[in-house]
């Protein structure tokens, strides 16, 4: 059993000079992830650079914030989890389509009145239950996985885009971090402990000696400066708001995947109604803040979910210090753009790692089922239909806007789709059916 204030026990407190490293060790793994959507949709809509620099220090701030809220509940909301909040590229789709027809205050207009849907949507985790049992959500998290598997691939080769893709440097980084991480994750102690950190420093380092990294940005950004709301003002569009809470209702199902990601690989075990449900809310009311703040909705975060399954370190403390690293990040950009300009393949080398373990996660949750008839069919076409869309996203291409706007993103929420659906239609044998009776 772990000692009381263990890294991997939920509470107590660490030593701060060993859970600062660790929790800056989580930031690391969302950073990028956090800032790109907002660099995407303001590229795509030519937002002004100065409108452009606050709206980053905004997302910094309120991810902080945000994942401090999922630490330390404020009454309903919140999980209680080591839950990393940010920015959601899932909503970059959804969110360019809005934006070119209606402009950016539309956006967060819209993501404003999803982030009311999803919080009221919480208070009802309880009664549809019934839609995530652990066949359902185990299915999400291997699809999570699977997903984010092409993104890591991305991150190592130096970004999708990025004009030297693939190139021998960008290989070499994220190797070089790959086997670090594998060397250190031989020893006990702090090094096995702070692996993807040291991982990534280690690779920010050969790429800054391999001329890899531009500080122009770093030198002019300004060394203090407070985050500022209403930097955009509402608008409110009723297709808009129709094509965003549709996401909201596919993110949810995301997040009830990364909460059961969260409890079955760092803490062994399903989560509990109380989790997810404060989860969901703090999903919800975090979107809401951030729509003020004028970000893309705020979620939680899939790559820490494979940290936290790859390090087992689950402390709320520990995570808690990272938080409050994003929230300084938010009001110094210079120390935000210094994370900013580190070449994607220095983190592409952990993404892989982590990545694949929220996959190993799922599968590991997956094997607690049996896997012979109703669920064989269940976990057969809900990955092949779901993860087949996902990979060939053309296939509805023919389909309505929205229908390929929201499962053709990814696999995840089609693969939920297929699961739940099957799940509440296929009849259960005897010894099923008083096993879902217990569990209920």
């Amino acid at each position: 059993m772990a000692k009381k204030g263990s890294i991997y026990e939920l509470n107590g407190r660490v030593e701060l000079k060993r859970a600062i490293p660790l929790g800056i060790q989580h930031v690391l793994a969302m950073f990028l992830g956090n800032i790109s959507p907002l660099i995407i949709v303001c590229g795509l809509l030519n937002i002004d650079s100065n409108l452009r620099s606050m709206l980053i220090q905004n997302a910094m701030f309120i991810a902080g914030l945000i994942t401090l809220v999922q630490l330390y509940p404020i009454g309903p909301v919140g999980a209680k989890l080591p839950i990393v909040m940010g920015t959601s590229s899932g909503f970059i789709g959804t969110a360019q389509a809005i934006g070119l027809q209606y402009g950016y205050g539309a956006i967060i207009g819209a993501g404003l009145v999803g982030g009311i849907m999803e919080a009221i949507l919480g208070f009802f985790i309880k009664p549809l239950k019934k839609l995530f049992p652990p066949i359902v959500t185990s299915l999400v998290i291997i699809s999570i996985g699977l997903s984010l598997l092409p993104v890591g691939i991305k991150y190592f080769g130096g970004g999708a885009g990025a004009k030297d893709f693939g190139s021998l440097n960008h290989l070499l980084v994220g190797t070089t971090v790959i086997i670090v991480i594998l060397v250190l994750k031989q020893f006990k102690g702090f090094l096995n402990d702070s692996s993807i950190l040291i991982g990534i420093i280690v690779g920010y380092i050969l790429a800054i000696c391999l001329g890899m990294v531009d500080f122009t940005q770093v030198k002019e950004s300004a060394w203090f400066s407070l985050p500022h709301p209403m930097v955009v003002p509402f608008e409110f569009n009723i297709q808009a708001i129709i094509a965003m809470g549709i996401m909201f209702i596919a993110t949810t199902v995301e997040t009830i995947g990364d909460i059961s990601g969260i409890t079955n690989g760092g803490l062994d075990r399903e989560p509990t109604n109380r989790e997810l449900s404060g989860g969901v809310m703090a999903d919800g009311i975090g979107s809401i803040v951030a729509s003020i703040f004028g970000v893309l909705p705020n979620t939680s975060f899939s790559q820490n979910v494979g940290l936290v399954t790859v390090t087992k370190i689950v402390n709320r403390f520990v995570i808690m210090t990272g938080a409050i690293f994003l929230i300084l990040c938010g009001f110094c950009p210079k120390l935000s753009a210094i994370f900013s300009v580190m070449p994607q393949s220095v983190l592409g080398g952990a993404a892989v790692i982590m990545f694949s373990m929220i996959l190993v996660s799922g599968l590991q949750s997956l094997s607690r089922e049996t896997l012979d008839g109703r669920n064989g069919l269940i976990v057969a076409l809900a990955i092949g239909i779901g993860v087949g869309i996902g990979n060939v996203p053309e296939v509805l291409a023919q389909c309505p806007e929205w229908v390929s706007n929201i499962f053709a993103q990814n696999g995840i929420i089609m693969t939920f789709v297929v699961a739940t659906v099957l799940n509440l239609i296929l009849p259960r044998n005897n010894e099923e059916a008083k096993k879902e009776q217990m569990g209920a």
